[in-house]
């Protein structure tokens, strides 16, 4: 297939991409870089899970550019590096879409199991392939919904469990849940922006179990003048901008929460 024909078939199969490459001012430029990025290969440039390769060029309920490139939630990538090198015996991640954390972290933690759930069916195959791809798909087992039914029956020693359920972590996490968990590190997307409590509401479950360490994300502006990738050199700041951004509709946090005390 030529260069061409491909890029135009991979911005086909990703909105985003389309809805970049068709404002005029940034097509030439931008065009180049979807080229460079995308043509040769789909492995992950840089970041935690650096050689990581996709099935295809889409993601699932996040945008692709910044996971291929490894910029994807670079806010917590010294936190990643810290947990990629501890001994969990299992990983659970809520909200997996297309596998980059699941896949990412099966691929460090060599030793751990890792549960993966997402409600996309979507979802579930491109992680399957993915993990596939990788060669980890023996330490995957998939799921669809995970409610406090299926987490607290997970069987788990030692476990890292990572959500991002877009706001469904306030049902999901109530006191029961909080002390079932007591040996288990967490870490949470917090989506305040639907629903401004869920924050306060996770502190307060949380009080007498965990310890929670707030990270924030930054603006597409702070990223485009503070992160380097060798893929971005030369290209405008409004371009760098778009390409790093992570579609976010306010800035984030993510808790990580550690165990007060592990029996």
């Amino acid at each position: 297939m030529k260069t061409k024909t491909r890029i135009y078939k991979i911005v086909s199969e990703n909105s985003w991409l389309r809805f970049l490459l068709g404002e005029k001012s940034y097509s030439r430029k931008y065009a180049k870089y979807v080229r460079y990025t995308l043509s040769k290969d789909l492995k992950v440039r840089s970041g935690p899970f650096t050689g990581m390769l996709y099935p295809h060029a889409e993601s699932v309920g996040s945008c692709f550019i910044p996971k291929i490139l490894g910029s994807y939630e670079k806010e917590i990538g010294n936190l990643l590096e810290q947990l990629c090198a501890k001994d969990y015996t299992e990983v659970v991640d809520i909200g997996c879409a297309e596998g980059y954390y699941a896949v990412g972290l099966a691929m460090r933690l060599k030793k751990a199991k890792v549960f993966g759930f997402d409600t996309n069916s979507r979802a579930i195959e491109l992680c399957k392939q993915m993990a596939d791809l990788n060669n980890v798909q023996d330490r995957i087992i998939l799921g669809n919904f995970c409610d406090q039914t299926v987490l607290k029956n997970l069987p788990l020693t030692r476990a890292l469990i990572v959500c991002d359920c877009e706001g469904y972590e306030k049902k999901l996490f109530t006191d029961k849940i909080a002390s079932a968990l007591i040996n288990h590190d967490l870490l949470i997307e917090v989506h305040d922006i639907f629903d401004p409590t869920i924050s306060s509401h996770l502190r307060d479950v949380f009080k007498n179990t965990h310890t929670i360490e707030a990270y924030s994300s930054i603006s597409n502006s702070q990223k485009a003048l503070s992160y380097s990738y060798k893929e971005l050199n030369g290209l405008p700041f409004n371009v760098k901008q778009k390409v790093l951004s992570e579609g976010r509709g306010a800035i984030m946090e993510w808790f990580y929460l550690k165990p007060k005390v592990v029996s």
